[in-house]
Formats: C-alpha cells, structure tokens, sequence
C-alpha cells in the first residue's frame, strides 16, 4: 500500500472513533447530539433516562422525514461493524449508551427489573419493538452489546405521533404508582410502563425509619403516619401502636384530633367498643371546640356512618347549643331523619348566623333542599 493510502486509512480509522475516546478534554458531543436527561418520580422512587438527543435534520443539513425508521434506525438486529460481526439493538438515542437508572425494584410492562442502571437499547420493527434493559450501561453506543448481559426485555408497540424534531423521552400518565416512558421522534411514539408494585410498603418503611429519628419526638408525626397506615389498609397494628403514641405519654396529646385517629384504627381492628370509648373521651375533651366536634359528625358521614355523625351532632348541641356549627349540625341529623322539617328551622338559624359567603351558599341550598322535602346531606 502507498503511503498516501496508508495515510487516507489512518484518517477514516480517527474519524470512526468517538470523539471522547479520542483524549480526556471536554469537547462538544459528538455529532452536535446534545445530552438530555428526564426524570420522574412515583412516590418515592424515581427513574431516570439520561440521552443524546439526534434530530431528523442529518449534520449536512438533509432533511431525513420520512426515512428515519427502517432506514436511519434499521429494523430489527444490525450488523455495525464491531463485536465480531455479533448483530445489535439501537442505541435508543445517539452516541455513548442511553442510559436508564431507577432507584428501587419496578416493574416494566408487568416484569420484574431490580432497581440500578442499566444501558436502555430497542430493537425496532414495524409493528413491534423490543425494549432492552442491559446490565452494562457503560459502553459506547451498542456497538459491543453483549445479549447476555440483559437484565430484561420486553415487547410493545410503537404508536403514531405528533412531529418530534429532536428524539425526546418523555413520561406520560404520572401517577403515584405507575408511569409511562415513552421515546418518540419523528412521527413515531414508542411506550412502556413502568410501574411500583409496593408503593406504600415503600412509605410504610420510611416513616418506620424517620420516626426513629427527630419526627419521633411529635406526637403529629406519629398521628400522620397512623392516618397513612389507616388510610391505606395496611399495617394496622403498627399503626394502633403510632395512635396510641400521639396520644398517650410519654409524648402524646389527647386531642380531639388523636382520639379519633386511635378511635378509627380501633374500629378498623375490629375492636368497636373501644372505638366508641375513644370517641366518648374525644368527645367530653375540654379542649375539644364545637367545630372539632362538628367536623368529626362530618368525617363519620363522609365515612357512611350517619347513626354515629348523628349522635355527634346531637352531642354538640347539648354541649355548644345555639352557635353556628351546632345549627348546622343539627339541620343535618335531622335531614339524615328524614325530619325535614325540624332540620329546616335549624337551617334556617344557621343561615342567619353564617360567617362567610361559602357557607351561606351551602345553607341556602340546604334550605330550598329542606324545603323541598328532600335530604341537603346527599
């Protein structure tokens, strides 16, 4: 060979190589693919896809709409040049590994992927894509992807969607436990979902460890998370043992507030005659206000209980009789009676003595309700 040959060789071997691996300064990315990362959170875990974001415009200035899939990205497995002529995914992005990060154990479309990093590929097809999470997430591109180092695959199918100039990640349908990664580019959407199995275990054992910590010392913290427990369903005698602590000693306030949360829990267990004990000492609490006393008839409604909300409101009428919240709560015991009537007049009382224009518009509809014959609690 010639040694102009020679020399023309050596330049397209150069040029072949990344431009990070060519020595450790800071220089742009290669081809002008600039890097992005996107990243949400479901409760507490968080995922992370971290890219280079090519676009449809090629680096002369060629518009490539229309010959991105199956032509720029090939479908399914390619040969590119490298590993032994072993074939190869996408890259899912440009240049160094697309790189996916989550911080705890999800699933992704219903299979198990243990939380850490991994190196996202996608074997693309017409009417079906692979989605490849690998173990290695360190190496250039996909050119020495290693089918063994897989930690998962999964199938889905791209979607048609709106122009997408530069490939862009997003999540979609963020909710508490679940989310939608999608990549999309060009006029072409490709999702899976990702999702939290234990979401509220999660958060069961973090307020375990927190309230180990200076949250220990609050009598609210422990109240707090006996609500979470409570609301949720789960662990409900670890979440007697917070109630029983926000509101017995050596820290604990009985409050009209703590009571309650120990009634409910206790209720939940099963155990209805100390609930309803709980709720007596609520209930007689000096501190306890005629509205304390009326929002709890009300969460008892909201809860389905109308015969307990009722001997609430009666209750604070013997203790509070003639103020507002007590009114009220009488027009509403009666109206669940069916003593329509009776909860009018109280009504009526109420509305006179409303102190904000929101409540005033609520009485004003209770009373034409009332009027009507009809219950103003539905």
């Amino acid at each position: 060979m010639s040694r102009a040959a020679l020399a023309v060789a050596a330049l397209l071997a150069v040029a072949a190589v990344p431009a990070s691996a060519q020595s450790a300064l800071t220089l742009p990315p290669s081809g002008d693919n600039q890097r992005s990362v996107v990243t949400q959170y479901m409760g507490l875990v968080s995922a992370s896809i971290d890219y280079s974001s090519p676009d449809v415009t090629s680096p002369t200035g060629e518009d490539r709409r229309g010959k991105i899939w199956g032509q720029l990205v090939p479908y399914g497995m390619t040969d590119l040049g490298f590993n032994g002529g072993k074939p190869s995914p996408w890259r899912a992005g440009a240049n160094e590994n697309t790189v996916f990060t989550v911080s705890h154990d999800v699933q992704v479309e219903g299979q198990p992927l243990p939380a850490g990093r991994y190196g996202l590929h996608m074997i693309p097809g017409p009417e079906e894509w692979t989605v490849v999470f690998s173990k290695n997430s360190s190496t250039w591109g996909s050119y020495w992807y290693e089918p063994s180092e897989d930690a998962l695959r999964v199938t889905v199918k791209p979607v048609k969607n709106e122009y997408r100039h530069w490939l862009t990640y997003e999540f979609e349908d963020r909710q508490q436990d679940s989310s939608v990664a999608s990549l999309q580019w060009e006029e072409l959407k490709v999702p899976f979902k990702i999702s939290v199995p234990n979401g509220n275990e999660l958060y069961f054992e973090k307020l375990s460890d927190e309230l180990r910590g200076a949250p220990g010392f609050d009598f609210q913290a422990y109240e707090n998370a006996a609500q979470f427990a409570l609301q949720r369903d789960i662990h409900l005698d670890q979440a007697l043992v917070w109630a029983e602590k926000a509101s017995g000693p050596p820290l604990g306030r009985e409050t009209i507030s703590t009571l309650t949360t120990k009634a409910q829990v206790l209720d939940k267990l099963g155990r209805g005659e100390e609930a309803l004990q709980a709720v007596k000492k609520a209930l007689d609490l000096p501190s306890a206000s005629a509205t304390d006393i009326h929002m709890l008839g009300r969460q008892l409604q909201a809860q389905g209980k109308t015969k307990e909300a009722v001997e609430v409101f009666k209750h604070n009428a013997k203790r509070y009789p003639g103020v507002w919240p007590t009114e009220v709560g009488l027009a509403r015991a009666h109206s669940a009676l069916g003593e329509y009537a009776t909860a009018l007049e109280h009504a009526k009382t109420a509305l006179a003595q409303a102190p904000d224009p929101q409540n005033k518009q609520t009485l004003e509809r209770a009373v034409k309700m009332l009027t009507e014959g009809k219950d103003f609690n539905n």
